[in-house]
């Protein structure tokens, strides 16, 4: 089994240390890379075919690596490929939103085993890690997932989190705010957490529009604006770990107050709840929309889907509430555009689902906002993996640290 535990590394002679740390460079490659033929590791680690021949057998021997076939040959006999088995390395994988969040299983070749489970939750809510637990342990116990074959937790979350401390600061609840340590507790795995935004643009950049892009920003445009940062081809946390608080860049100097405490920053004119508190002064002040039919007697019912519906229907009141966030948005990216210099920028979120309603005041904004040479060949993409880029984000990096130095086999 695979334990994030460097105190497991301590005991170990130094050919011992050798020898784990040469079997977590095949994992590493053999997840980034797979299928690799032994000749291949051996040249990528450095190593002897003898000795990587050996490694792989101990691997095998344990379930964590299987044969898959045989390669092209070179000249003799057809070497034989090796790749992650797919059914010993699960990771469980948990996207936390403010008021929903969703659950599921990944295998090592990042297909999901069960399907996404969803669930209701407050992320201030101290039964919040019991919720969590209780919609993994369903779907362990209802799609048959060996647990001694489960490696590690993946929980991605709104606010300022801190993945090394394992802390969100964003949270009310002081007790809850060691939320790590509490998941590690309940389920008995290594748990990795970090913001949602910042595992979303993770996702991107492995599985979706972003992937192979050097340079992006990805956008979760939902209650709030989170953004996650690729910079150099790395996931950029910044000193802290809390770059990309889109959300509270000021705005307006006396605008709205934020639930940040802050007075008009970008999730006050840019975010769902901006759509829904612009639609009920809307219909309270008369405006002719079918929202107002819909809703007449029950305006607190109507959700961004609904205006975003209506706006599709050709609602002129919904396409300007859109239009007007969408102004905003890219009024606030023209600002990191200008410092970052990105070569694309990916919208998820259910707010990016309006697609063309809020893509042409963005474009608009950047054009009116952003130097034309920076502008010009910026990419402005709608997530193609939306509902699964926090899951698949947060999935890959706990695979990414269970095949670190930093876990123990």
């Amino acid at each position: 089994m695979i334990l994030i535990n460097e105190k497991n590394t301590a005991r170990m002679s130094v050919n011992e240390l050798k020898k784990y740390r040469h079997k977590k460079s095949i994992l590493r490659l053999l997840y980034d890379n797979d299928p690799l033929s032994a000749p291949e590791l051996s040249k990528l680690i450095g190593i002897s075919l003898p000795t990587v021949l050996l490694l792989l057998n101990d691997l095998i021997n344990t379930d964590l690596v299987t044969t898959m076939g045989t390669g092209a040959s070179t000249g003799g006999r057809k070497p034989a490929l090796y790749g992650l088995s797919n059914e010993s390395l699960f990771v469980i994988a948990c996207d936390m939103g403010r008021y929903e969040s969703k659950i599921t299983i990944y295998n090592s070749h990042n297909q999901q085993v069960t399907p996404v489970k969803y669930f209701d939750t407050h992320i201030d809510d101290e039964m919040v890690v019991e919720k969590i637990f209780a919609a993994a342990d369903e779907l362990i116990r209802d799609f048959h997932i060996p647990r001694e074959k489960i490696f590690g937790v993946g929980v991605d979350m709104p606010g300022l989190v801190d993945s090394q401390a394992g802390t969100n600061f964003t949270i009310k609840n002081a007790r809850m705010q060691n939320i790590r340590e509490r998941l590690e507790k309940q389920f008995g795995y290594f748990v990795y957490i970090d913001n949602d935004a910042r595992m979303q643009a993770f996702g991107e950049y492995m599985f979706g529009k972003a992937r192979d892009k050097n340079n992006a920003i990805v956008v979760n445009w939902s209650w709030g604006v989170g953004m996650g940062m690729i910079l150099n081809g790395q996931l950029y946390g910044g000193a802290t770990g809390f770059a990309g608080e889109l959300s509270h860049i000021q705005m307006a100097e006396e605008g709205d107050l934020c639930i940040c405490g802050k007075r008009g920053c970008l999730e006050t004119v840019a975010s769902a709840n901006t759509m829904l508190r612009l639609a009920k002064q809307g219909i309270e002040q008369g405006s002719v929309t079918q929202l107002a039919m819909q809703f007449k007697d029950s305006p607190d019912e109507i959700t961004p889907e609904h205006i975003i519906a209506a706006a599709r229907a050709g609602d002129e009141f919904s396409i300007a509430i859109l239009t007007k966030i969408g102004l905003s948005l890219g009024k606030g990216l023209s600002i990191i555009i200008q410092l970052m210099n990105p070569e694309m920028i990916v919208l998820g979120g259910p707010i990016a689902k309006a697609q063309k309603y809020v893509l042409t005041p963005i474009q608009q904004a950047l054009n009116k906002y952003c130097l034309d040479k920076i502008v010009a060949n910026i990419e402005i993409e709608t997530s193609d993996i939306d509902e699964y880029s926090g899951l698949l984000g947060s999935a890959a990096m706990v695979y990414q640290h269970l095949f670190s130095d930093q876990s123990a086999l």
